[in-house]
């Protein structure tokens, strides 16, 4: 086996960080050269740390890292981008958070992938600079469980093998695909998936990023397309995600801050 190098440098994403000590952080990376890796930062937490601001999580940054004896130490950073509308609202960081949440629980350590790493980079840049989120991170998922080797059939049943006709489907998480209605015989191991949801992901997954945006994706499709693509997602992985719920008590205080104002109190709005 050949031996690791003493120093290498790394185009990287920082995923997260957590304190370690009373001065460093632990860090999650994922890099192009070598994909997911785990690096310490040793004095990064004090006032006169230069690599602060340089590794901070949904920083696109270059490292240069030393091969350690449990975690790789990273004596050098030097921040490429850091995408600062993704921390500017607490919905911004929640898809932030979400995109890497997906690659931290998909990916192994140390398993190269430099097509999600430029999967990931491309998908900050997009939210960054404001497109629609729900669209940004819908292509995201497809193209991650592309691949990761987990691309959902959606042209032919996965059970008859027959083509899908123009009708509402099922969608299997444990087939990995759309399953005609006359092939379904229990419905509590699948979930319906409309016509128009079924088009929409055949689009995403044949598309590139550029022709995928031009889609213009109702509410209530758009929300079935997140419930399928949870569905599907969690089964994978054997266990459910924790941005997710939070992204929808977003929602749900967004919608209820915007009914408030659009309809007031009566007692409220009438001073004496």
């Amino acid at each position: 086996m050949p031996q690791k190098p003493r120093s290498f440098r790394a185009d990287a994403i920082i995923l997260k960080h957590q304190d370690f000590g009373e001065a460093d952080r632990i860090l999650t990376i994922f890099t192009r050269e070598n994909g997911k890796i785990r690096a310490i930062a040793k004095g990064v937490r004090k006032v006169r740390s230069r690599k602060g601001g340089h590794l901070e999580p949904f920083t696109h940054t270059s490292l240069l890292l030393a091969t350690g004896r449990d975690w790789y130490l990273v004596t050098q950073a030097e921040a490429q981008d850091i995408y600062p509308n993704l921390r500017d609202n607490l919905t911004n960081i929640g898809y932030a958070s979400y995109a890497v949440e997906l690659v931290d629980r998909f990916s192994l350590e140390e398993e190269e992938n430099a097509p999600i790493f430029s999967l990931l980079k491309n998908t900050f840049a997009r939210l960054n600079r404001g497109d629609p989120p729900a669209l940004v991170i819908l292509y995201y998922e497809i193209r991650l469980l592309e691949l990761l080797g987990f691309r959902p059939e959606l042209q032919n049943c996965v059970v008859s093998g027959k083509e899908i006709q123009p009708e509402n489907q099922y969608f299997s998480a444990a087939l990995g695909g759309v399953v005609s209605p006359d092939a379904v015989k229990d419905t509590s191991g699948v979930v319906a998936i409309s016509m128009r949801a079924l088009k929409y992901l055949r689009h995403f997954q044949r598309s590139s990023y550029r022709q995928a945006a031009i889609a213009k994706i109702a509410p209530e499709i758009a929300n079935e397309l997140e419930i399928l693509m949870q569905y599907y997602i969690t089964y994978l992985l054997e266990r459910g995600l924790n941005t997710p719920g939070f992204l929808r008590r977003l929602r749900r205080e967004e919608q209820r801050s915007h009914d408030t104002a659009a309809h007031p109190e009566s007692d409220e709005s009438v001073k004496d």
